[in-house]
């Protein structure tokens, strides 16, 4: 073993202290002695993922097992992470399990494209010498399927861009949902931008990082049903086991591609530990906008001199608050004429 070996720990260790770092706020260093097999590291990955043998065996479901992708989901779920690095991280995950997702979309075959040669190019597949002004043409792929992306707002507009980054041709259509406490709940759809008439698209992609009681899934997947797309895929970078067995049993045709599963679901359909509020975290609700992650502080309090300029100051708020309300109350009763 080299010198410079010996002083640098194994990676699978590195791997397990950072995840042991960022879930349980262990402050360590890794030990430079340890020698922990890569075995180690993936059952560490593996162990929080296990799901029903009728999940594992399911062709709908398809379950990610790659340790980068594990990695940015332990970064996602920290605490520590602020709303930018939050957003860049779900963008991330969303192109993995993005690419896992539209695997079986279908392609045309037999597309002639032509290849401009390198300046270095001077002989052909043949051997024979070529001008470096000529082309190679070449047969490939395009993609044909239509298809259209459904963002379950607010949380699902934080995997979008990504999945138009996939798919710049594909159509936006947002469906907000909101769910009241309880497992058993139903959850109240309050926005729907389906375009009206027949549908258009081949397959559509419901984007939510959450899969919780399945509850907003199965809503979302019979609107979709109902205004007739013919294949459904639900993309989630979390879900709970038993939401995932709901979702499969009520609606066996759609399919399934999600980061980790977790095992445990609360009373209020909760996933534990799963990422928190996203929609809090993706917009910075936290007040996470300033450095140190601390609200600004408020200004130093006036003199006397300026105590009567701020006693104005509060009593302009008040009625511009007062004239705020008064409009609210003329527009309320403006819609409820109409």
């Amino acid at each position: 073993m080299s010198p410079s070996a010996a002083q640098n720990p194994p990676i699978a260790s590195q791997e397990e202290t950072f995840l042991a770092q960022t879930v349980d706020g262990v402050d360590s260093k890794p030990k430079a002695k340890e020698n922990v097999a890569p075995s180690s590291t993936q059952t560490l990955f593996t162990s929080t993922t296990t799901i029903s043998s009728s999940l594992e065996e399911n062709p709908k479901i398809h379950l990610s097992s790659h340790p980068v992708l594990f990695h940015k989901i332990t970064s996602l779920r920290s605490d520590k992470t602020s709303p930018g690095t939050f957003r860049s991280l779900l963008r991330q995950v969303t192109y993995h399990l993005g690419y896992e997702a539209t695997k079986d979309l279908s392609v045309r075959t037999g597309l002639h494209v032509t290849v401009p040669l390198g300046k270095e190019t001077r002989t052909d597949e043949e051997g024979n010498d070529v001008d470096a002004d000529e082309k190679l043409s070449c047969v490939g792929v395009k993609l044909v399927s239509r298809v259209a992306l459904i963002p379950i707002l607010r949380s699902g507009l934080g995997m979008t861009d990504a999945m138009l980054e996939l798919l710049p041709n594909a159509a936006v259509h947002h469906i907000g949902m909101y769910r009241t406490p309880g497992v058993n709940s139903s959850p109240v759809q309050y926005f729907n931008r389906l375009p009206r008439g027949r549908c258009l698209s081949d397959t559509a992609y419901v984007l939510d990082p959450i899969l919780g009681s399945g509850k907003t899934a199965m809503a979302v997947v019979a609107i979709l049903k109902k205004w007739g797309v013919p294949k459904i895929h639900l993309i989630s970078v979390v879900a709970s086991k038993s939401g995932l067995e709901v979702l499969t049993k009520a609606h066996p045709e759609v399919s399934v591609t999600v980061g980790m599963v977790d095992k445990k679901l609360t009373d209020t359909g909760i996933v534990l530990p799963g990422l928190g509020d996203v929609g809090d975290r993706l917009f910075g609700l936290g007040n996470h906008d300033f450095e140190d992650g601390a609200a600004m502080e408020p200004p130093p309090v006036a003199t006397a001199v300026g105590s009567t300029s701020s006693a104005c100051s509060d009593e302009s708020r008040r009625s511009t608050k007062r004239k705020r309300s008064a409009s609210l109350e003329l527009e309320l009763e403006h819609n409820i004429e109409l």
